[in-house]
Formats: C-alpha cells, sequence, structure tokens
C-alpha cells in the first residue's frame, strides 16, 4: 500500500504545477486517490468521506472553482502514458461513449443515443481518444460533445458555465483535433482506428491521409471505393470478386474467451500507389456464419500485409476495454457535475487514475517478461506517423 501510495503521488506531482494554489493541488491529490480506491460509488459525498471530509464542498471547489489548468494536466497525463507505455507501432482509437443524466441543465446533456446503452438516453456524450501498445491502453484525450440545441441557445450554455466562444462541433471535429494535438505533440503510433460510425466519413479519412497518418476503420456496407480499374465499387460488391482462397483465418487478438479467430480477405484499391502508401478494402468473415461480414477501409504502407491489417482492425477493442476499466475502477461516469469546465476536470482527473492503473499492470507485466514465450507487436506504419 505504501508503494501504491507513493506512485499516485508521484504521478500527481507531475502535473502539480498546474494549480494555482496548495489547496486544490492537495485536494486534486486526495481526488486522485479517493478514484483509485475500493469504494462502491466514487461521487463528491464519497469521494470526501475517504478523505475524512463531512461535506462534498472541497470536492465541488476542485471541480466548479479553484484555479487550475484542467487542459495541461490532460497534456501531462497523456506524456506519462507514452512514457508507461509508448511504442513507435503504437495505435490511437477514437470513440465515444455515454453518461447517462437525470434533468436538463447538465452541460450536453439530452435524449440522444448512447452507445453504452445501446439506445437513445437522456445523456451526456464524451469523444476520447486512446492510446494501446503491446505494454497497455489508457484514454488520452477527451471532449464532451455539445448538441446543436445547446450551441444554438446561449443562454443556456451560459448557465452551464460554456463560453459564448465554444461552438458547436460534431464528434468527428473532435477527433481530429485530438488526433491533431497527438501529432503536435509526437506522440509515437503508427496506425488509427475506429469504429463505422467515424471510418465511414470520407472528409475524415480525407483528412487523415494528407498527412500520411495510416489507418484501419470500419465502414458500412455500402460505402463506395475506388478499384484498381478507376471504378467506383461498393465495398460488398468489391470483397464478393475475392475468390475463396484469399480469405484467411486469422486471430484478430486475444479477447475473454481466447483468440478471436475469423475469416480475413482484402481487395487493393486506386490504380496508383501514393508516397508510398496503398488502399484496400478489408473484410472480416465470422466463421461459424458465413453471411455476417464486416468491413473497413485502409490506408498504409504499400509492404502492409493482410495480417498487419488484421491486428490493427482488432486493435479497436481496446478503447472498450478503457471505458470498461475507467467506469468500473476510476469513476469516469460517476460524477455529480453540471458545469461545463467541471465534466473535463472529472474526465481528466479518472483518465490520470486510469493511467496509473495501466502503469502499475505494464510493470507487472515486465517483470514476468522473462518468463513469457509470445509477445503482441502492432504492424509499423509510415515514419511521419510513427514519429
Amino acid at each position: 500500500m505504501e508503494s501504491w501510495s507513493e506512485g499516485v503521488a508521484d504521478l500527481h506531482a507531475r502535473f502539480g504545477r498546474r494549480f494555482g494554489r496548495s489547496e486544490p493541488r492537495d485536494r486534486a491529490l486526495d481526488y486522485l486517490r479517493g478514484l483509485l480506491a475500493p469504494l462502491e460509488r466514487k461521487n463528491g459525498w464519497t469521494l470526501a468521506e475517504q478523505v475524512g471530509q463531512l461535506r462534498p464542498d472541497g470536492v465541488q471547489r476542485l471541480l466548479n472553482h479553484a484555479d487550475w489548468d484542467e487542459n495541461a494536466v490532460r497534456d501531462d497525463v497523456r506524456d506519462f502514458v507514452v512514457e508507461t507505455i509508448g511504442a513507435r507501432d503504437g495505435i490511437l482509437i477514437g470513440d465515444d461513449t455515454g453518461f447517462v443524466k437525470k434533468g436538463t441543465k447538465s452541460a450536453g446533456v439530452q435524449r440522444q443515443y448512447s452507445g453504452t446503452a445501446g439506445r437513445r438516453e437522456n445523456c451526456q456524450v464524451g469523444t476520447f481518444l486512446a492510446y494501446a501498445s503491446a505494454r497497455g491502453r489508457a484514454l488520452i484525450d477527451r471532449e464532451l460533445y455539445l448538441p446543436a440545441s445547446w450551441t444554438e441557445d446561449r443562454a443556456r450554455c451560459r448557465a452551464a458555465k460554456i463560453g459564448d466562444e465554444v461552438p458547436f462541433a460534431t464528434k468527428i471535429e473532435h477527433l481530429k483535433w485530438m488526433l491533431q494535438r497527438a501529432l503536435d505533440a509526437a506522440v509515437p503510433f503508427a496506425w488509427v482506428t475506429t469504429d463505422e460510425a467515424y471510418g465511414q466519413v470520407r472528409h475524415f479519412r480525407s483528412w487523415l491521409e494528407e498527412r500520411e497518418v495510416a489507418y484501419v476503420v470500419a465502414t458500412k456496407v455500402n460505402d463506395t471505393v475506388t478499384g484498381l480499374d478507376g471504378w467506383q465499387y461498393r465495398v460488398d460488391e468489391l470483397i464478393a470478386t475475392r475468390p475463396q482462397q484469399a480469405w484467411k483465418p486469422l486471430s484478430a487478438g486475444a479477447g475473454a474467451h481466447g483468440q478471436r479467430i475469423y475469416h480475413w480477405a482484402r481487395a487493393a484499391l486506386r490504380p496508383h500507389a501514393e508516397n508510398g502508401f496503398g488502399h484496400w478494402v478489408l473484410a472480416r468473415r465470422n466463421i461459424s456464419n458465413p453471411t455476417d461480414i464486416a468491413y473497413y477501409i485502409c490506408f498504409g504502407p504499400v509492404s502492409s500485409r493482410l495480417k498487419d491489417l488484421v491486428k490493427v482492425a482488432g486493435a479497436r477493442w481496446a478503447v472498450e476495454e478503457c471505458f470498461q476499466t475507467a467506469k468500473g475502477e476510476c469513476g469516469l461516469d460517476q460524477y455529480q457535475v453540471r458545469h461545463y469546465r467541471a465534466w473535463y476536470r472529472h474526465i481528466t482527473l479518472a483518465m490520470a487514475a486510469l493511467a496509473y492503473l495501466t502503469a502499475v499492470r505494464a510493470t507487472q507485466a515486465a517483470k514476468g517478461a522473462a518468463d513469457a514465450t509470445n509477445t503482441t507487436s502492432y504492424p509499423s506504419a509510415s515514419p511521419k506517423s510513427a514519429a
């Protein structure tokens, strides 16, 4: 326990300079320890009680009024993640998750689709960027989605402490912002992957290609692409032309019940490679139900092998593991705040808690590495995107 406490304090010390005064700085350390404590619920009351406070006033001041820079802390957390699990063949994963809430006053809340619930709920939605390597996975960036019903009502925004300068932005724009911050910070990675909600958006794929960032992104069955002959094809029609021997049984990585084995095939796109990059359609077919096929659009080095693309496609589930761990162990979804900036502050400290758990697990894994016979690595992409 002493070692655990020292480790949390060391992480907190990395961003202690982001606080204007000692009281909120010390409160943030208590908050971080509370998020990591084995509490059934991690809200203002329980976190206050964890450190011997009778009321949650101090916790509420930390999130709502104290002088500290949550975006600088976000960057410190990202740098900590890179130091502990960073690798040149790392993967960045974009996704969003819902936070079910009551009422109408919490920033960004409305009845909208929540992937967490699998249906429309009264909720907030956060867009996240995760980092994954063979050493672990963690969340490194976040944005709160504000529906147009909010940004078109500036009085409502002001009541939730959302500044007039905060514009409406789609989740795709959020992901671009976060990826650009990762690029600007020289985060080491080789590939980007997302689910269909992001992957089917053409201008997002073009944005990545302009920056020579390799990607494997899920897409819809009727998405159209340019074949080697220059003609347009639906992705399912193009894959249907592949011979039976093109399908290979490959693992998308380990799951809860062992290796996730599917049949995989790919088809090359576009008649000419550009700057050493190629394009493909990738398909994943369920072995027990051959009619169940998922599709991906891929952009990467022309030397990329089928198994390389499969590894990246399979890595997308790391972000779901991050959400599960962050909500189950770090209180990511257990906040009691209404204000815009307070949401970012709680989420950032929960990301710090997750980063600490990731570092601890990476250290434990490294200690047993001498006895390991199998290691996982992700395929490398361009020197530019892996810089």
